[in-house]
């Protein structure tokens, strides 16, 4: 056993001890989920944060996630390298950005702690940057083709098609590969169009405008609440507007400590995001969110969160939390929903228009939340109702593992729904039963 893999045991214990003394001060929240969630006061957790993630153990050969009744689920493709993020192209092919968090040395003893906890959860390593095409020529639900499509890229994350053109988010940047359709492979270098900060949360999402005329990016901050200062935040926690045309870049809407996912709502146009609020105040304070997004809009972070709830370990600043907009639609405390995506009624049987979201799990709360694929119900524009599983399955019983966990969620070729799990290293493909 490695000093690292060491550590993360004894952090684990620990940690255990201040999640059982919590837990019995506290008890257990109640998830903090809808348009009117029910969000606990603010608990610092101190010089001692609540570190609980499952050991990376990956499927066992046949075994998937459980599907939602109606419903089945097969590997679409597995034996990937830590799939992030799914486009799907215009002849079909699917496109799978496979990066990760870079391993780091520790800054400090609780960096340390946290660092080697990630590494045991299979969520720091060696990134293989690269995206991987993969093709199901004969239409029977699973890719037998596969090619590395680009490589030597740098975390990339987001994808996005256009014309000749494929852009993609890399940690530090947008840039542009030339594209031909049914291609398997470009080797021609890209072009950058725009920088942004790396680190932190490296997560760089794309998504075409309507009218393709633009595009827009999620660039996540580099702390939990600004840790290190705002100058450095500068540009984060935000999403980005780049106009193809004229190739330049601008905010739209910021206060965004990490907003990742993003999807049209059809009938009104409306851009939505899935955003992954902050760490250190408790089970369910405050819950990761859905939220359509107003150009020019602010929403909190990290001066405040839901609204007007001021953060008191942040330098506050009244102006900007008198302006915070209120999230639409609470998802869960620490849930890490990453992956979005409009889901038409019908997709899946008895499944209404809504939105799918990825969750990705928590790892600062004593009882684990997230790791699911999840349902959203919309109507008229807005979320109406009570979320759905699609699918779950994704932890052992006692939380001490992780089969997997889901990230990125799209559309298939087939009209399936395809998922990418980062800890099964599989694309998950979910259909009628």
């Amino acid at each position: 056993m490695s000093v690292s893999s060491a550590f993360s045991h004894v952090v684990a214990w620990v940690g255990g001890a201040a999640r059982l003394s919590r837990r019995i001060r506290y008890g257990d929240a109640t998830p903090a989920w809808g348009a009117s969630p029910t969000i606990p006061a603010a608990r610092p957790q101190g010089a001692i944060p609540t570190l609980k993630m499952p050991t990376a153990r990956g499927w066992d050969p046949g075994q998937t996630p459980i599907a939602a009744p109606g419903l089945t689920v097969n590997a679409f493709a597995s034996d990937l390298d830590h799939p992030r993020w799914i486009e799907v192209l215009p002849n079909g092919d699917v496109l799978v950005a496979e990066s990760m968090s870079v391993d780091r040395p520790p800054r400090s003893l609780l960096d340390y702690a946290m660092v080697s906890t990630m590494r045991r959860a299979d969520a720091m390593g060696i990134s293989a940057n690269r995206i991987t095409l993969l093709r199901d020529a004969d239409g029977d639900g699973v890719a037998e083709i596969r090619e590395v499509f680009l490589a030597g890229l740098n975390q990339p994350f987001g994808m996005a098609r256009l014309g000749d053109t494929l852009y993609v988010g890399n940690t530090d940047g947008l840039v542009a590969f030339p594209y031909k359709p049914g291609a398997t492979r470009i080797d021609a270098p890209g072009r950058h169009l725009a920088t942004f900060k790396p680190a932190g949360h490296w997560t760089r999402s794309l998504l075409l405008s309507a009218d393709k005329r633009k595009l827009y990016i999620g660039v996540g901050s580099l702390s939990n609440i600004a840790d290190y200062g705002m100058p450095v935040e500068e540009g984060r926690a935000a999403i980005h507007e780049f106009d193809i045309a004229s190739s330049t870049d601008r905010i739209f809407a910021s206060g965004l400590r990490n907003a990742v996912g993003m999807a049209w709502e059809p009938s009104t146009g409306a851009l939505w995001t899935v955003v992954n609020e902050r760490d250190g105040l408790g089970d369910e304070t405050p819950p990761d969110y859905l939220t359509s997004v107003r150009e020019g809009g602010f929403y909190g972070w990290p001066y405040c969160y839901w609204g007007q709830t001021v953060d008191d370990r942040v330098p506050q600043d009244a102006a900007m939390v008198a302006k915070a907009i209120t999230p639409d639609y609470a998802l869960g405390g620490h849930t890490a929903s990453l992956g979005l995506c409009w889901l038409p009624a019908g997709t899946l049987p008895g499944f209404p228009d809504g939105m799918a979201i990825g969750q990705h799990g928590s790892w600062n709360r004593s009882k684990l939340s997230g790791y699911k694929l999840v349902f959203v119900p919309f109507a008229n524009g807005r979320p109406s109702g009570t979320p759905r599983d699609i699918l779950w399955g994704f932890l052992s019983a006692d939380e001490k593992t992780s089969y997997g966990r889901p990230v990125g969620v799209s559309l298939g070729p087939d009209r399936s729904l395809l998922m990418a799990d980062d800890v099964g290293n599989v694309i998950w493909r979910v259909t009628s039963a």
